[in-house]
């Protein structure tokens, strides 16, 4: 994976983290409903045009994950499937079926926060994202506000932990 992180100007650093802000507000709206904390937004010319946040529980739908919520919001307001000159900012590490999604919607950037051992398909086990065997590769940014994002579901699983130890 080429490390797009190593080039960013500060300039640019401060506005990837203006936006994962924005993905960890909706991370925490995730969490008030007893959700695992995850956030996306999908952003087009400086202004958010999908919002998202873990409802896998709530809707018992094993696709609503905070990425594809924002994905089919986004396209929803531009009544396009693809999201061109658009980036996603999620709290975690896209799976595979977010993975895919993206590619398929044609979004040109992902940013994520921290990494996801068990299921990251942005870098850690593998990268869909910029598979060359594919047609259209999303360029990924990794760690942006990480500390912050990982200790979101650290907190998460320690309660959830300590509830189900009582």
């Amino acid at each position: 994976m080429d490390n797009i992180n190593n080039e960013l100007s500060s300039e640019e650093v401060a506005v990837h983290e203006y936006w994962m802000k924005e993905a960890i507000a909706e991370a925490r709206k995730a969490e008030a409903l007893g959700e695992v904390p995850i956030g996306a937004v999908v952003v087009r010319h400086g202004e958010i045009i999908g919002r998202g946040y873990n409802l896998r529980e709530t809707t018992l739908d094993s696709t609503a994950h905070a990425e594809m919520v924002a994905i089919r919001g986004a396209s929803t307001l531009l009544g396009s499937w693809r999201l061109l000159d658009c980036q996603l900012y999620v709290t975690l590490e896209p799976c595979p079926m977010c993975a895919g999604a993206m590619i398929q919607s044609r979004l040109p950037l992902a940013v994520y926060g921290t990494p996801d051992p068990k299921a990251g398909c942005a870098g850690t086990l593998m990268n869909l994202l910029e598979e060359p065997q594919f047609n259209h590769r999303t360029g990924v940014i990794q760690g942006i506000l990480q500390q912050e994002c990982a200790e979101l579901l650290t907190t998460f699983f320690r309660r959830l932990r300590n509830k189900t130890s009582r």
